[in-house]
């Protein structure tokens, strides 16, 4: 009887380390420990994320920005009494700082 219990132990015992096993593959975790051992190669590859998040940040904005712009401005030609005019000059100075530096 002892034989039987102690053999289903070992069995759950072996396939909780099993599982245990496939997790820590699907972490990389000696591809981690190989990356922090090595820390120029960190730093590049940090790099080169920070250099993507701002370009991807630069794009987004960009985008926005023209998006906003082409609302406001025909919020402007409908010619809202109170908002109208606001929005008119924000528009005509954005006009201006873009021939300025075009």
């Amino acid at each position: 009887m002892v034989l039987i219990l102690k053999r289903k132990q070992a069995r759950a015992l072996f396939q909780k380390l099993t599982e245990l096993e496939v997790k820590l593959e699907r972490a990389n975790l000696a591809d981690l420990v190989r990356l922090l051992q090595n820390p120029v190669r960190l730093i590049f590859l940090n790099f080169l994320a920070g250099l993507a998040r701002g370009f991807g940040i630069a794009i987004g904005l960009t985008i926005i920005a023209g998006l906003f712009l082409v609302i406001l401005t025909r919020l402007a030609s409908l010619n809202l009494p109170v908002i109208g005019k606001y929005i008119a000059d924000l528009v005509r100075i954005v006009n201006q700082q873009l021939r300025l530096y075009s």
